[in-house]
């Protein structure tokens, strides 16, 4: 295979059985996806300005994860600028970044500032608050940090 990753090759390999033994055959094509933000909804952030559970069947793929949406207005939304709609820092924790740790983040934990989505893994005052009493240089330092997260 010339330059097939890992997740390709084994996406390729189930479509083959699948065709091979027919719809009985199990799909774990989903499964090789990670999931991100834990099945948050990334736009309902901004429209309905809460943390919101997707859909698994309202589902988008983008940057080796998928997204989950609450509706499939919010999968358009996200499909056609995904940059503006997702997490800053994937399912990672910005304000633990910040510090220069990698720490899973809690949906439940957010902020929005200057139209950008930040989650933490810490609920106030530790995530939330605490990033954004010094969201420029918190920003900054958890960008000199992404190389820490993990496939960076």
């Amino acid at each position: 295979m010339n330059n097939v990753s890992r997740r390709n090759a084994i996406s390729l390999v189930l479509a083959v059985a699948a065709a091979l033994f027919g719809a009985s055959m199990p799909s774990f094509a989903t499964e090789a996806v990670p999931l991100a933000i834990k099945g948050y909804d990334p736009v309902a952030y901004f429209t309905t300005g809460s943390p919101t559970r997707g859909l698994p069947e309202i589902e988008y793929e983008w940057d080796e994860h998928r997204y989950l949406f609450a509706s499939a207005e919010h999968r358009e939304l996200f499909k056609a600028d995904p940059v503006r709609y997702a997490p800053q820092f994937g399912n990672y924790c910005a304000m633990a970044l910040a510090l220069g740790a990698v720490d899973e983040a809690n949906p439940e934990n957010w902020l929005i500032s200057e139209g950008k989505l930040y989650i933490f893994g810490k609920p106030a005052p530790m995530g939330p608050e605490l990033f954004g009493l010094d969201l420029a240089a918190n920003v900054a330092k958890a960008n000199e940090n992404r190389a820490l997260l993990p496939g960076h």
